[in-house]
């Protein structure tokens, strides 16, 4: 018996739905039989709208039906489902993740506005990890001088030598979850820091990253002061020109998760409907298939 991606079908009596998997094909297979007074020589079929199964939180309408010949008095009823809780599933894959880490420093790179900040602190959160910002770190060495000020007062040449002399300290750390500054990867010797832990790229489509910059405003990001037009223009320019300088250098990391991907499979169209707990889960299973392709990976 078979029925594509969807739903409990209540036959005489409910079908559990954790007794299915999905095909490749996108239909599902039930992997435990029913019991013999439950059988129906038929194929029972579960109609959506496109929608891919992933092991992430959705809650999907379909339609069922039965087709059997000489059959009577059958009932066929549909539900919604909620598959998975996000907070569990980020959870429990946090907690798969954490032992092969080995204290490994986790470091997000990606442009500005791509999310460091916030994935990380709930990467920490989960892994038990202390979260830190490499740009606040670079302040701190400053007296507390804001990176537009230092920008402003010292040079860029300044700063990104501060950068690399806190991402050198910060390599020889443990436990530790760094969002790192949007042009940290330009020098090489950063890379070399950071390959005593594991890199991720998060990377987003410039139209998304110039809608969240312009609504929060450029005042903070000293490489885009020099832009004439609103702020969504601004933005996007000088946004698509430090990608075409910066592209090879995140493509370098460990791991990457493509929030356009990410979007595409869980049915939205736009990636502003994924929430940072999408991400997260996205970013601890791309760690954790870099981690399988290391000796002495072993799931438990």
């Amino acid at each position: 018996m078979e029925a594509s991606v969807g739903h409990l079908q209540h036959l005489s009596s409910r079908i559990d739905f954790g007794t299915f998997v999905r095909k490749p094909s996108g239909s599902v297979r039930f992997l435990q039989p029913i019991s013999d007074q439950q059988k129906l020589p038929g194929l029972v079929s579960a109609f959506q709208q496109p929608l891919r199964l992933s092991n992430r939180c959705r809650t999907v309408s379909v339609e069922t039906s039965c087709y059997r010949e000489n059959i009577s008095g059958l009932t066929l009823e549909t539900e919604n489902v909620r598959p998975f809780d996000k907070d569990l599933l980020l959870k429990n894959k946090s907690q798969e993740v954490q032992p092969h880490l080995n204290g490994r420093c986790i470091y997000l790179v990606g442009m500005m506005g791509s999310g460091k900040t916030t994935i990380g602190k709930i990467l920490a959160k989960e892994l038990s990890y202390t979260f830190s910002d490499s740009d606040t770190l670079v302040e701190q060495e400053v007296g507390g001088t804001s990176v537009a000020e230092i920008f402003k007062l010292h040079g860029e040449v300044f700063f990104r030598d501060k950068e690399t002399e806190v991402l050198r300290k910060l390599s020889s750390m443990h436990g530790f979850v760094i969002s790192t500054g949007g042009g940290i990867v330009v020098r090489p010797i950063n890379w070399k820091y950071m390959q005593n832990g594991i890199s991720i790229w998060l990377d987003v489509p410039l139209e998304a990253l110039a809608k969240r910059i312009a609504a929060v405003g450029t005042d903070s990001r000293p490489l885009l002061h020099h832009e004439s037009g609103n702020a969504y223009t601004k933005a996007f320019r000088r946004l698509s020109v430090l990608l075409e300088e910066r592209g090879d250098a995140y493509a370098n990391a460990n791991a990457k998760v493509c929030l356009g991907g990410l979007a595409a499979e869980l049915g939205f169209s736009d990636v502003c409907n994924l929430t940072p707990a999408d991400i997260a889960i996205e970013a601890l299973v791309q760690i954790q298939h870099f981690l399988e392709q290391e000796d002495g990976y072993s799931k438990s």
